[in-house]
């Protein structure tokens, strides 16, 4: 990856939603919000998504159509909890995202990779956030 994406992907900000006004900010290095901290217990958690593969725009329906099927794989693993999540860049761009509950980085990321991400946020309890970056 180079220094550029790197830098993009560090200077994000990954909102998770709580409710309907309530959003918790994570950023990579930190630890997880304490508002998080209730939700995810002692467990890993992740910030993951299916736009955009291979950090290339593409268009809107066929984003939709992979973040759907990202949704509904994480649905059947077992004790795992999905919320609404929305990354937001420095530069104005934003992907939706899910943040996810109760998965291993194996299963993670299989998806990932599956969507053509070359990365995604992770953490285990209210350690800090990692980015973990693939292939």
């Amino acid at each position: 990856m180079d220094e550029p994406l790197l830098e993009a992907f560090r200077e994000t900000s990954y909102h998770v939603n709580l409710d309907t006004v309530t959003w918790a900010t994570i950023r990579i290095d930190l630890p997880l919000p304490a508002e998080l901290v209730p939700l995810v217990g002692a467990r890993p958690w992740a910030f993951i998504t299916a736009w955009n593969p291979k950090a290339s725009r593409r268009p809107g329906a066929q984003n939709l159509s992979a973040q759907q099927d990202l949704l509904a794989a994480l649905r059947v693993v077992p004790d795992v909890i999905v919320r609404p999540a929305i990354g937001v860049g420095t530069s104005g761009w934003s992907e939706p995202s899910l943040f996810v509950v109760g998965a291993d980085v194996d299963v993670l990321d299989q998806l990932a990779a599956r969507h053509g991400q070359l990365a995604y946020v992770h953490g285990q309890g209210s350690d800090a956030a990692l980015l973990r970056m693939l292939g």
